[in-house]
């Protein structure tokens, strides 16, 4: 039997569309958990209604004013940085600009207005106030400024995150007499269609949308979408599709013209997400419904709230106030899922930032964001000293049986793939707990409930590098560096230091410098010598990779023959730092003149051959994505499985402060503390059975951060790292020096008792305890 929908879509497609509604429902909800998961986005922002007036009659609407009405035609430049400052002091951070299309084309009144305010369109003063915006509060404007050509948009994006233009329908009929918009030109489909794509063509993230209700067909709503999606098929631009609902509203031509139902938006929404696919951003305006009807349209396919002002109304809907945030979270963690806020900008184009923003633009989308393209709204950064924030859960959250069957998998000790990693770290909400509780219980099953650190000083010989890696503040290219003074320990100094620390109880020196012009593989080896030389029995953890490297080619050895040497001569142990992101698509950003990931391996593999075992870390929060967390995961975990040479694991969140690649713009600004502490957590899951000692580092997360972390499957606090450096050249505040009383203090606050180790996780001897008391 022939469908209406016959020639707009295809097999099960059309039968959903004609079918029950509950079917196209379900549907919907499982292509939305695909595409986002649990998580529903909202914009936290102002709204700006820079003019009411416009040359548009649609006969719906109350926003639209004419100039006998208004007070003046335009906001004035004090009272727009008014609303945007009280915006920004309320959290916000978007600032949308409505106004009505072109009111200078139809009022003199605005031509007049424009003039005194030095402007002759107002296109032109949209540009003047959305910079100023930008500059002078940091919001990033949203512009709905109506139709425009390339021009237009030229003009406008260097001051717009977004922008925005609603097609609401392709229906001609609608613009003719007796229709809603006849006597409005700019809602002829055909013009509203060539502004989107004119969009597509200036890469800007946009927003556009369906009104229903309004006198269309469902078969036109579908061509409607239909000719969205064809749109951003081909230039990749519509971030979010609004379905919104036609309210009638007293003092409009159409007070009187029926609403639709909440079954009717429900179905367009369920047709919009099978229409547009899993990953195209739904919205509904969460006003136009009553709160226990929220749960509807998300399990519909809705995905975002769209903008929520605690500061301003909705200038279009007056009638509607915005609900409370939290009630909307309320009514979406009852829902089983998570509200999260986001930018102007969406999640996927903030994370491709260069691509669809200006230079000053992105540098700020990319200051804010985490790994998921999302806003850090937790006010904590790695090593601030920032207390750690509590991750709240609220409800149960949608997706848990999915999580569990990946947590049984890595209990099992099976290797997990790179979606089922990737899938942890996306986790929020009671997600989150979920993997923590799990990690924390497998830590107690496999090393108990010790907290373990070893008694350590670093010693960094020298700062002066001849790389110049963007996440690097230690480093000076020269004795003339603009960054604090460069320097060179002499041996003499190198061994003082080394003998002092054993004095004051120590078992370790971790020994790491830059790579020096004037360093080849002899330097190396006399550091050991000087070392071993002043304290014959401490340990020598000694050595990134890179700097191994660069001793062997320097001799024209093989990476063998070298490591054979440096053990032989006393070297210990090496430090698995220079792992960075063991991906080479990061690496080229980061560190593009260091070792590659397969070079970085590689030292590692042959350390283990040849009898030294060895650390491995990571630095993350910076450039890279979680897909490359799950590669390193791996990556690391193969070669363990390999050669079982790796001691422990050691996450290291990003400390962005001082860092070039983060001064100049190019970075996020250090991970999320969800995401660092999922890092812990799951480490642990990933890496089991094959390394068992997760460590936490005291230096980036602070006091908070670290009880925290031994909550999430931690079980190592590293070195009391009398003389640390690296960290506090980045900008780093949680202090030089942990000693055993706050290793301790450490531990009780999460519960545990504190154990001093040696580097191997042995024993302590009585000499070292003694001293170290």
């Amino acid at each position: 039997m022939s469908s209406c929908y016959d020639g707009l879509l295809e097999g099960e497609d059309r039968a959903l569309a004609s079918g029950p509604l509950d079917a196209l429902i379900a549907r919907s909800e499982r292509m939305t958990m695909a595409g986002f998961g649990p998580i529903v986005t909202y914009s936290r922002k102002v709204f700006i209604p820079l003019t009411k007036l416009c040359r548009d009659v649609c006969h719906y609407c109350t926003f639209a004013s004419t100039p006998s009405r208004v007070d003046t035609a335009y906001m004035s430049r004090e009272a727009v940085l008014a609303v945007a400052r009280a915006g920004a002091a309320a959290g916000c951070r978007e600032a949308l600009f409505t106004l009505g299309d072109r009111p200078e084309a139809r009022y003199a009144a605005a031509r007049e207005a424009l003039g005194q305010l030095g402007h002759s369109t107002t296109l032109s003063y949209v540009e003047e106030m959305a910079r100023a915006v930008l500059d002078e509060t940091g919001l990033l404007p949203h512009i709905n400024a109506g139709l425009m050509d390339d021009a237009d948009y030229a003009a406008l994006r260097p001051v717009s995150a977004s922008m925005g233009l609603m097609l609401e329908t392709v229906s001609e009929r609608l613009s003719q007499k007796g229709g809603p918009h006849h006597g409005s030109p700019d809602k002829w489909p055909a013009h509203r269609l060539a502004s989107i794509e004119a969009a597509g063509r200036a890469a800007v993230p946009f927003t556009t949308g369906l009104l229903i209700g309004i006198g269309e067909t469902r078969e036109e709503r579908i061509e409607a979408l239909i000719a969205i999606r064809d749109l951003h098929r081909r230039y990749g631009h519509i971030q979010e599709v609004i379905i919104q609902n036609f309210r009638a509203k007293p003092g409009t031509l159409m007070v009187d013209h029926p609403e639709p139902s909440l079954e009717d938006h429900l179905w367009t929404i369920a047709m919009a997400r099978l229409v547009l696919g899993p990953d195209m951003v739904i919205q509904a305006p969460p006003n136009l419904h009553a709160p226990e009807e929220l749960a509807a349209l998300l399990r519909a396919g809705v995905n975002d709230w769209g903008g929520v002002s605690p500061v301003t109304p909705d200038h279009v809907n007056p009638e509607a106030p915005w609900p409370h945030l939290a009630l909307l979270e309320q009514a979406t963690v009852a829902a089983g899922r998570v509200l999260r806020e986001r930018l102007a900008i969406g999640p996927a184009y903030a994370l491709e930032a260069d691509r669809w923003s200006e230079p000053a633009i992105a540098r700020k989308v990319r200051q804010s964001i985490d790994a998921r393209g999302l806003p850090v709204t937790d006010g904590w950064h790695a090593g601030t000293g920032d207390l750690a924030p509590a991750l709240a859960s609220g409800g149960a959250t949608a997706g848990s049986a999915e999580i569990d069957a990946i947590i049984a998998a890595a209990r099992s000790g099976e290797r997990l793939d790179e979606d089922a990693i990737i899938r942890l770290f996306e986790a929020d909400g009671s997600h989150v707990e979920q993997i923590t509780q799990a990690a924390d219980r497998l830590r107690r099953e496999v090393v108990g409930d010790a907290v373990t650190h070893v008694i350590n000083r670093n010693i960094n010989y020298t700062n002066i590098c001849l790389y110049k890696c963007g996440f690097c503040a230690f480093s000076k290219g020269s004795t003339k560096a603009m960054r604090g003074p460069a320097y060179r320990l002499d041996l003499e100094e190198v061994g003082r230091r080394a003998a002092e620390a054993w004095d004051r109880g120590a078992t370790e020196v971790c020994l790491q410098g830059g790579i020096h012009p004037d360093y080849d593989g002899n330097t190396y080896l006399s550091v050991i010598k000087a070392v071993r030389d002043a304290a014959p029995g401490i340990h020598i953890h000694a050595f990134s990779p890179l700097e191994v490297t660069h001793g062997a080619t320097t001799l024209g050895l093989s990476l063998e023959d070298y490591l054979t040497q440096l053990r032989d001569a006393g070297l210990s142990t090496l430090p698995g730092t220079a792992a960075e992101i063991l991906d080479d698509e990061i690496r080229d950003i980061i560190c593009p003149d260091k070792l590659n990931t397969q070079e970085w391996l590689e030292v590692m593999r042959t350390a283990h051959r040849v009898g030294l075992r060895t650390t491995a870390t990571i630095m993350y929060g910076h450039v890279e994505g979680y897909r490359h967390w799950a590669r390193h995961l791996l990556r690391v975990r193969d070669l363990q499985v390999e050669t079982g040479g790796f001691t422990e694991f050691v996450p290291l969140p990003f400390v962005h402060m001082e860092a070039p690649i983060w001064r100049k713009g190019r970075s996020r600004s250090g991970p999320s503390f969800r995401e660092t502490i999922l890092m812990h957590a799951v480490a642990r899951l990933v890496l089991n059975p094959v390394i068992v000692n997760i460590q936490a580092s005291w230096v980036k997360l602070g006091a908070t951060g670290v009880a925290a972390a031994l909550r999430a499957g931690v079980n190592d606090l590293g070195g009391t790292l009398m003389d640390e450096s690296i960290t506090r050249a980045a900008g780093g505040l949680n202090g030089q020096l942990c000693d055993p009383a706050q290793m301790a203090a450490y531990a009780a606050e999460a519960g545990r008792h504190s154990v001093q180790r040696t580097t191997l996780y042995g024993r302590v001897a009585a000499r070292e305890l003694e001293a170290a008391e």
